[in-house]
């Protein structure tokens, strides 16, 4: 029962905050993520590197937060897949190798949020539970 209650957590934390790091690393270095973006071949790298950022940002937070989570990690699945293909997808090279899969692992751990949801201790649960008192309350009085 424990471990049901706070693995999800764990592991959303653990998928989240790199995401959240990810996010600010390449805020912080916006000229050479427009460049590395550029040189992949993306259409329109500085709208790429703000969507990026943003996505990386709020989806690790919300990710972390545990609020709307099955949407926010399938639309974080799709760009851990789309980013490996066209930023790692020389798998000679050993580091871009490691990078992919990586970024597959990230996917696959995402999925399972997407399939099994936030868990006990989230956002989600909370404002489930308390829409749930309210309907009760509502039918009690009606």
């Amino acid at each position: 029962m424990t471990s049901t209650r706070y693995l999800p957590l764990m592991g959303r934390l653990l998928i989240g905050l790199p995401f959240i790091l990810f996010g600010l690393g390449k805020a912080t270095t916006y000229d050479a993520t427009v460049a590395m973006i550029e040189a992949a071949g993306l259409p329109l790298p500085p709208v790429a590197c703000i969507g990026a950022v943003t996505l990386e940002i709020v989806g690790g937070v919300l990710l972390v937060a545990g609020y709307k989570v099955r949407p926010i990690a399938v639309v974080l699945a799709i760009f851990c897949m789309v980013t490996a293909f066209y930023f790692h997808r020389n798998l000679a090279d050993q580091n871009t190798f490691v990078h992919f899969f990586k970024n597959v692992m990230m996917t696959g751990g995402l999925l399972q949020i997407a399939a099994f949801g936030a868990g006990a201790l989230s956002l989600d649960s909370y404002l489930n539970s308390r829409r749930e008192r309210s309907t009760t309350r509502l039918a009690t009085v009606q």
